[in-house]
């Protein structure tokens, strides 16, 4: 996968808790992911954590006195400020929100973000009754109506001993979130898109089931690329094993009918629709509420055809819709996504070659064909397989490029 953050600046401000730990995580992966990480820590940062700790991992100059550098007017506050591409301070303790909700500026953290131009991410971490204090609330409101994101944090014992809220994220969450503002530009703002994924599981009785190898990972791919390009996203799942793409309104269901009624009902208040979902094409026209013991000579399934809901939606896709589907073949696939897109009333199509070991079911990678009615284009004809969110990244810039 190419380095999703290559040569963004994020300043990472690391203020005293506990959980202070958690961003030399934090930092890690963003530097993996081609960022330039700035991190300053605050006096009481360096209780819990040193600088060292950041320097070798950003391999940047890890900072902490407002004075330190004043032969250095390159790297002042105010140019560490303007330069960065986006803030993230993780963990905030209450006080450096207090000190931002008010604009106070008397350490090099508190200076620096007074100077900042880019988006500002805020991720508390203290004490449950220290963060539910109406003080505290009042910042936190007062930050959110300027436009600083403050995450919610989450709930659970503390280190404190106490129980409620007040956990920082983990840093997988919050490396997602900066992902997510920085990696593609917002050629998807103000657009709903609605994704399907995963497969259908039809019920044969109370215990047994029809479905099929999908894992959702290519949907949910989807979903994260429509996010990071600033669409409002909604994701009808079936069951997978994959965790939650945040920022993403999540729909589970785990029938083709139960499928077919979210999409239905969600589809005519949405700008884009991808149909990743493996939708079982038959059910069992008679589904038993017991379980059937083997000592049944009678084995005999009828099965019924689920309804074609890419079909019923290409034929009502409203005025400026765009509505792309995905298949999967184990042979004649450009003939078949071909026919596909054509009978279905589609404006593209993916095609999965299910001939490849790295493509298809269960990968982290895949092999496609993407076809729409003047153009087709095949990623995945190097020796080396494209992952499932490049090619969902590439599907996203394709579709707004064509809207």
């Amino acid at each position: 996968m190419f380095p999703m953050l290559k040569d963004k600046n994020i300043l990472l401000g690391v203020t005293g808790s506990i959980a202070a730990f958690k961003a030399a995580s934090v930092a890690s992966k963003l530097t993996q992911l081609g960022a330039h990480v700035h991190v300053i820590l605050t006096a009481n940062a360096q209780k819990f954590i040193g600088t060292a700790t950041f320097e070798g991992i950003t391999h940047s100059k890890c900072y902490t006195d407002t004075f330190e550098n004043a032969d250095d007017l390159s790297q002042s506050h105010v140019t560490l400020g303007t330069q960065a591409d986006l803030a993230l301070i993780a963990p905030c303790s209450a006080n450096l929100m207090a000190k931002l909700a008010h604009g106070i500026a008397d350490d090099k953290l508190s200076t620096t973000l007074l100077a900042v131009r880019c988006p500002v991410i805020v991720a508390p971490a203290m004490n449950t009754h220290m963060y539910e204090n109406a003080a505290t609330q009042e910042n936190v409101e007062i930050l959110r109506r300027r436009g600083i994101t403050v995450i919610e944090p989450g709930a659970g014992p503390l280190a404190c001993g106490t129980t409620g809220r007040g956990r920082m994220p983990d840093p997988e969450d919050l490396v997602e979130l900066c992902v997510r503002h920085l990696a593609m530009p917002k050629i998807l703002e103000n657009k709903r898109v609605l994704v399907t994924a995963g497969p259908t599981r039809e019920p044969i009785d109370a215990v047994r089931f029809i479905s099929n190898p999908s894992t959702g990972k290519m949907g949910y791919a989807c979903a994260r690329a429509a996010l990071m390009a600033g669409a409002e996203v909604t994701l009808i799942s079936g069951p997978t094993s994959l965790p939650p793409v945040q920022g993403a309104h999540l729909v589970r269901v785990t029938t083709a009918a139960e499928m077919t009624r979210a999409v239905l009902e969600c589809a005519p208040q949405t700008d884009i629709v991808l149909m990743t979902a493996a939708v079982a094409d038959f059910t069992p026209t008679h589904p038993s509420a017991r379980k059937t013991h083997k000592e049944r000579a009678d084995h005999d399934i009828e099965l019924s055809p689920t309804a074609d809901i890419l079909a019923t939606l290409g034929a009502q896709k409203h005025q400026g819709q765009f509505l792309c589907g995905f298949c999967m073949e184990t042979e004649d696939l450009l003939a078949r996504a071909t026919k596909k897109l054509h009978d279905k009333h589609l404006d593209m199509i993916v095609a999965n070659d299910l001939s490849r070991p790295d493509a298809g079911f269960a990968t982290d990678t895949n092999r496609v064909l993407i076809l729409t009615h003047d153009a087709t284009v095949s990623l995945g004809d190097d020796e080396d397989a494209p992952s499932k969110l490049d090619i969902a990244i590439h599907i996203i810039q394709t579709i707004a490029a064509r809207m």
